[in-house]
């Protein structure tokens, strides 16, 4: 009997055995034909990293696989960042039931998330970031209750974020969804998460006000909410969070004040970028006590009283904007001497505003580290000091429009690094220095409208766009890095100006299509035609617009050529970002057999287009220094990128609020003397009115009835 039982005992062994090994194998194999099933929706590997996906060798060695201690037969990590691979998510992902760790990011994934990711219940980090992934975030996400960090960032990701998403996930640490098309509101639900350390939501197109909830974050130390459509007040509980050390929403229409006791409530802060907002009061000079502080970015609000000079205490900042700073009593440019302290300060921007005041003599061994300084469209009087000699990492130097005078020092050909110099529009006088022709990387200069001798000297040989006072108004253009191009450059690449790459024309020259040799580029080059005796001033007026605007629904200028063609004859160009989808007009007006997809625009995506063509008119109006109207809003203005995004271009009429206007006595007939196209132009244009943004409006308005009638206003 007792044999027996002990032969009982061996067979419920062993059978449990078999069951162990038979569930096993069947994980085993579940595993291996998941990935294979992952790679058939691989549609591009150019280095081959899938290549050892095959049955000479067992799954747990292939590229990117790991496979668990505990569980040596189930993948638990999948990391195949940055191989190039092209194709969309196979829902056999959900079958990896072991997976811990699961990063595609940086390759050429599209399509949506599939839902099974849902089944990871072991799931701790997944990163999707730097793709073209689509569609809505998947709702079975909540699921994944292990999540400790979400990578989703530099996506195509749209619809709303799900109030639930993040109510089960007890255990984020970090949310990263920034740069994609999320539209609502942010869900309060954020402030549920305890644990979550950083919240990146920039660069989408979220509505709404911040959350009073993210208070409830003691953990948060970074908040990126900026480039969004956020606006509202900005809740005081953040400023209750002592370990915050970024906080970013830049570019809404947030206002607020700081504290008077920020140095106490935000001890650890080291990021501050509240730029382009409604912020107003006092820049309080408790700012200047938190030594931590590293970037500062406070332009673009409606800030007064005075800037603190104890800003020359904080010896870790870095970076420091308060470029277009606001109105009130900001105009005391004595704050910059203590600066020049700062000896990490790397970037130092106070354009466009009121500032007075004679520029610091930067002394030997400090601010060494300065790149960008720029002091331009204030009112800065005074010489330019000797020791700026000493500023030898310097790569863009402007102080143009000021009050400047005496002579361009000669120690500015001592700046090796020089990039880009700008002293236009001051009162200098004397010599051009032939020490700038020692500035071997310079490719921008700009002297125009000062007092200065007329004759260039033959060592600036290397130097576009240079001109003295005696000559045309030069092209100032916006941003930092543009492409160094001149007339054979742009010859060779739009062909010769082959009719191949015509895109277009107007009443001001044509527009063509070029690829830039040195990383293949695709820009529109549009050339003026210099027999039209109103191209000089369209041509000034469209670079004056776009020097100091920067908005994701304008058209990005990338350069300008003002140069002599192959036949010495005066040659203008500005060149742009190409919009592979045309102009809306095209899209809304062209027959059916016409190359682009003429009637196939759906309510929604008109929708979008009138939203980013508004939101572009917006910055326009209130949201630059000097308010800027458009004056020729029509459909073939609108152009289309290859996400169908809106950007509306040429400025050639544009009008700067803030200036005279020199057409306003005249009564012209033509469209240029009613500042327009004729359907589009507001009425009051034609009896002689001055430019105006109620005009855009009216235009605006003509564009919309357009876009949804399919009528032109002509008819």
């Amino acid at each position: 009997m007792v044999v027996l039982h002990h032969q009982h005992l061996i067979l419920l062994v062993v059978f449990n055995f078999l069951l162990l090994f038979a569930a096993e194998s069947v994980t085993l194999d579940t595993d291996r034909l998941a990935l294979l099933e992952f790679k058939k929706q691989i549609t591009d590997d150019p280095y081959g990293a899938l290549s050892s996906w095959n049955d000479s060798i067992h799954f747990c060695n292939w590229v990117g696989i790991t496979c668990g201690h505990l569980h040596p037969q189930q993948v638990i990590n999948l990391d195949l960042q940055g191989k190039g691979l092209g194709g969309s998510i196979s829902p056999s992902i959900g079958n990896l039931t072991f997976l811990s760790l699961l990063t595609i990011s940086n390759n050429r994934f599209h399509g949506q998330i599939p839902q099974e990711i849902g089944n990871l219940n072991r799931l701790q980090i997944i990163s999707f970031a730097n793709n073209t992934l689509g569609g809505e975030l998947p709702t079975s996400l909540p699921n994944c209750t292990r999540l400790r960090e979400i990578y989703f960032f530099h996506n195509n990701l749209v619809g709303k974020i799900p109030v639930e998403l993040f109510t089960s996930l007890s255990k984020l640490e970090i949310i990263s969804i920034n740069e994609n098309d999320l539209t609502g509101e942010i869900p309060a639900s954020f402030g549920n998460i305890s644990s979550v350390r950083v919240i990146s939501l920039a660069g989408n197109k979220l509505q709404g006000s911040i959350p009073d909830s993210f208070g409830q974050l003691t953990n948060l130390f970074y908040l990126s909410l900026g480039l969004n459509n956020l606006f509202g007040m900005f809740p005081v509980s953040l400023y209750n969070l002592s370990s915050l050390q970024t906080i970013d929403i830049v570019q809404g229409q947030v206002h607020g004040s700081l504290p008077r006791d920020i140095v106490l409530t935000l001890p650890n802060l080291q990021i501050l970028l509240i730029a382009e907002n409604l912020f107003s009061g006092s820049i309080l000079g408790s700012i200047s006590n938190i030594s931590t502080i590293k970037v500062l970015e406070l332009g673009s609000n409606s800030f007064v009283g005075s800037i603190p000079n104890k800003l020359g205490d904080l010896q870790n900042l870095q970076l420091f904007l308060i470029d277009q700073f606001g109105g009130g009593k900001v105009d005391d440019l004595d704050f910059v001497n203590p600066l020049v302290n700062c000896t990490l300060l790397e970037l130092l921007d106070i354009e466009g505003n009121s500032f007075r005041g004679l520029i610091p003599n930067f002394k030997a061994n400090l601010s060494t580290q300065l790149s960008i300084l720029h002091l331009g469209m204030n009112q800065i009087s005074g010489n330019i000091p000797a020791g700026i000699e000493n500023l030898v990492n310097l790569t863009s130097l402007a102080m143009e429009q000021n009050f400047l005078e005496g002579n361009i020092p000669s120690v500015i050909g001592k700046l090796p690094k020089l990039q880009r110099l700008f002293l236009g529009d001051n009162r200098l006088s004397g010599q051009i220095p032939s020490s700038i022709g020692n500035l071997t990387n310079l490719y921008e200069l700009h002297l125009e409208n000062n007092n200065l001798n007329a004759s260039i000297p033959s060592s600036i040989g290397n130097c576009q766009h240079l001109q003295s006072k005696s000559k045309p108004p030069s092209t100032p253009l916006i941003g930092v890095q543009f492409l160094k191009l001149s007339y054979r450059k742009l010859f060779q690449a739009t062909g010769g100006f082959s009719p191949a790459n015509f895109i277009g024309s107007g009443s001001f020259g044509s527009v063509c299509k070029g690829i830039i040799d040195q990383d293949e580029t695709i820009v529109a080059v549009k050339v003026p035609s210099l027999q039209n005796s109103r191209v000089d001033k369209s041509f000034s007026a469209e670079c004056k617009a776009l020097r100091n605007i920067r908005h994701r629904n304008l058209v990005k200028i990338l350069s300008s050529c003002s140069s002599l063609d192959s036949k010495g004859k005066d040659f203008k160009a500005l060149v742009y970002e190409f919009m592979p989808n045309g102009n809306l007009d095209n899209w809304l007006h062209l027959p059916m057999e016409a190359q682009y997809h003429s009637r196939n625009l759906s309510l929604l995506q008109r929708l979008n287009i009138a939203i980013d063509v508004a939101s572009a008119l917006d910055y326009l109006h209130y949201h630059c220094h000097a308010p800027i109207v458009h004056c020729d809003l029509k459909l073939s203005n609108v152009l289309l990128d290859n996400d169908m995004i809106a950007h509306v271009s040429d400025f050639g009429l544009a009008r700067l609020l803030l200036e005279p206007d020199d057409d306003s006595s005249q009564t012209q007939t033509s469209t240029i003397g009613i500042k327009g196209s004729i359907g589009y132009v507001a009425p009051e244009y034609g009896m002689g009115g001055r430019a105006t943004i109620q005009g855009d409006v009216f235009s605006y308005g003509i564009l919309l009835l357009e876009m949804f009638t399919r009528k032109r206003p002509t008819d």
